[in-house]
C-alpha cells in the first residue's frame, strides 16, 4: 500500500536566482566546496606551495645564509627577532625582521643585475619593507661588516654589555 508521503521529492532549488544559473550555463564553473562565490582555489594552493617551498629552503641554506642565521637567530643580534625563508606575498625572503620592516637578502652571483630582483624589491618596498642585499662572499669573509650594515638599517645603537654584579650582590637561590 503506497502512502502519499512516498512520492519522490524534487531537488532543492539552488540558492542563486534562476537568471544567475542561466548565465553560468553548464560549464561547471561553480565554486568548489569551501570556496565563496567568485573565488578560486588557486591563491590558497599558491600560498600552500609557497609555504612548502619556504620550508624546503630552510633545510637547504647556503653557507652564507647559515653563517648569517647563526648571528640573527634567537634574538642574538640586538635582541631582534628575525625569521628565515619567510614568505611575503608571492616571494620568499632570506631573513625578515618584521618589527623593523627590514629584509636581509644573502645573494650569490645569479642575482647580479637581475630584473626579477628589481621587481621583487619594488613589491617589497610597496609593502613597506626596506631591502638590504649582501653578497654571499661578503657575508662569509666580513660578517661583522654585514652585521653593522644591518644594525644601521634598523637604527639601533649598540647596547653596552650588561655589567656583572659585584661580589655579594644579587640573589641567592
Amino acid at each position: 500500500m503506497a502512502r502519499a508521503n512516498d512520492t519522490p521529492v524534487a531537488p532543492a532549488p539552488s540558492p542563486q536566482p534562476l537568471s544567475r544559473q542561466r548565465e553560468r550555463g553548464s560549464d561547471s564553473s561553480l565554486p568548489l566546496a569551501g570556496e565563496r562565490s567568485g573565488e578560486r582555489a588557486a591563491p590558497k594552493a599558491r600560498k600552500r606551495t609557497t609555504l612548502q617551498r619556504a620550508k624546503s629552503l630552510r633545510s637547504k641554506q647556503t653557507d652564507a645564509e647559515q653563517r648569517l642565521w647563526y648571528h640573527l637567530r634567537a634574538g642574538r643580534f640586538l635582541g631582534l627577532k628575525f625569521k628565515r625563508q619567510h614568505p611575503i606575498g608571492p616571494y620568499i625572503v632570506d631573513f625578515a625582521c618584521l618589527t623593523h620592516r627590514l629584509i636581509v637578502e644573502a645573494d650569490g652571483g645569479q642575482h647580479n643585475e637581475s630584473r626579477t630582483d628589481l621587481a621583487r624589491d619594488k613589491f617589497l618596498k610597496q609593502q613597506g619593507f626596506h631591502v638590504l642585499r649582501c653578497w654571499n662572499d661578503e657575508v662569509l669573509k666580513n660578517t661583522d661588516a654585514v652585521l653593522e650594515r644591518i644594525r644601521l638599517a634598523v637604527g639601533e645603537a649598540p647596547s653596552p654589555p650588561t655589567p656583572l654584579p659585584l661580589a655579594g650582590e644579587g640573589r641567592r637561590i
